[in-house]
C-alpha cells in the first residue's frame, strides 16, 4: 500500500464486524478508522482515530456529511472505504466524492429491487455504488447488478468479510433450538403480530427452546410481554449469538447479516420480510421468504421437519479480507 493510509469507516457494529477481519490483517500504518457515532458501546473494544459527535436535535446524516466535509480535505489518507447500506456509508461516501477523494464499496451491488424495502438502505446501495471507484462484491450476482446499472468503478467478486469472521468457530450441530431475531423498520408496524405467531409456534413445539435476543428500538421491545413462552434474553454480543446459532435447527430474522452467517453453517433462515437483497440463498435452498405473519405457522412446520441442507454457502469462504487487502495494497490509483 502507498505511504498514507486508508480511512475505514464505520459506526454500527454490524459495519465493525465486516471491517473487523480486515483490520486484523492490515498494518496500523495502513489505515485510519472513522467512527460515526452510531454504536457507542463499540468504543469500549475499538480504537479510533476520528470521531464524529452527534449534538442533541441535530440529524445524524447531516452530522456525518457536514463533520466528513470538514475532515476530508486535513486528513492524512488516499482512499476511504464504507461498507454496507447505513447512514454511515451514504454520509462518508457523499462527502469523499464531494473531496474527491477515492471511494472503496465493500459489500457493493446487493439489490432488492424495490426502493421502499428496505427503505432507505437500498436507495444508500444505489447510490454509492455509482460514485465509488472500486466496488467490493460478495457474489457474480451482485458484481452483475453493478455491470447492468453500467457503474464506472472497477468491480472485484471477494465474497462476504462478515463470513471471515466464523471459520473459527467449531462445526454446527442442532439441539432443539429455534434462534429469532426482528428489528427491521419495515416490520415495526406489525411486530406484535409477528411475536403472536411465534408465541403459537412455542406453544405448539414445546420440544424446541425459542431463544429471541431483544432488540432495543422502543417499537420492538414494547411487545414483549407477548412471548410468555419464549426465552426473551438482552442482545447478544456477537460470540454468544453465533454459538447459539451453531445450535440452532431453524433461524427466524429479518436480518441481513444472518442471513449470510446461517447460511455459511447450512443453516435454514426464515426471512420475515417482503424481498432480500441476497436472492442466491433462495436457489441454494438457505432463505425461505415470510412476507408476512400469517405466513409463518406454515413455512415454519415445513421446514422443521427438515432443517437440513447440504448446499454451499453462496455468499463466501470466509477469506474475502486477504482478497481485498491485496487489491488494496496494489492499487496503483491510490
Amino acid at each position: 500500500m502507498k505511504d498514507k493510509p486508508i480511512l475505514l469507516c464505520f459506526g454500527t457494529r454490524p459495519e465493525w464486524l465486516k471491517i473487523k477481519p480486515l483490520v486484523k490483517l492490515m498494518d496500523r500504518s495502513e489505515y485510519k478508522l472513522l467512527f460515526t457515532g452510531q454504536h457507542t458501546d463499540l468504543l469500549k473494544d475499538v480504537e479510533v482515530d476520528y470521531k464524529i459527535t452527534i449534538s442533541e436535535n441535530s440529524n445524524r446524516l447531516d452530522s456525518i456529511i457536514s463533520d466528513c466535509m470538514l475532515q476530508f480535505p486535513n486528513g492524512d489518507f488516499r482512499g476511504v472505504l464504507v461498507q454496507g447500506d447505513t447512514g454511515s456509508v451514504f454520509g462518508c461516501g457523499l462527502a469523499a466524492f464531494n473531496r474527491k477523494i477515492r471511494i472503496y464499496y465493500l459489500e457493493a451491488g446487493l439489490r432488492s429491487g424495490n426502493l421502499q424495502h428496505p427503505y432507505p438502505e437500498e436507495g444508500y446501495r444505489q447510490m454509492i455504488a455509482r460514485i465509488s471507484d472500486v466496488n467490493f462484491t460478495p457474489t457474480e450476482l451482485s458484481a452483475q447488478n453493478l455491470k447492468d446499472e453500467k457503474v464506472h468503478g472497477e468491480i472485484h467478486i471477494v465474497g462476504n468479510s462478515v463470513l471471515d469472521n466464523l471459520i473459527s468457530f467449531p462445526k454446527p450441530t442442532m439441539e432443539n433450538i429455534v434462534l429469532i431475531t426482528l428489528h427491521r423498520r419495515e416490520n415495526h408496524h406489525w411486530m406484535n403480530e409477528w411475536f403472536e405467531e411465534i408465541e403459537k409456534l412455542a406453544i405448539e413445539y414445546p420440544n424446541y427452546k425459542f431463544v429471541l435476543p431483544i432488540h432495543p428500538n422502543p417499537n420492538v421491545k414494547k411487545h414483549r410481554h407477548i412471548l410468555k413462552n419464549v426465552n426473551v434474553v438482552e442482545p447478544l454480543k456477537h460470540i454468544d449469538l453465533i454459538n447459539t446459532l451453531i445450535k440452532s435447527n431453524l433461524i427466524i430474522s429479518d436480518s441481513g447479516g444472518l442471513q449470510e452467517e446461517g447460511s455459511f453453517f447450512n443453516k435454514k433462515v426464515i426471512v420475515c420480510r417482503k424481498t432480500t437483497e441476497r436472492p442466491e440463498g433462495l436457489e441454494t435452498g438457505h432463505l425461505h421468504m415470510c412476507e408476512t405473519p400469517q405466513d409463518l405457522k406454515d413455512l415454519f412446520g415445513k421446514l422443521i421437519e427438515n432443517p437440513y441442507i447440504s448446499s454451499k454457502c453462496p455468499y463466501g469462504d470466509g477469506d474475502t479480507s486477504s482478497k481485498v487487502l491485496k487489491i488494496l495494497r496494489n492499487d496503483t490509483k491510490l
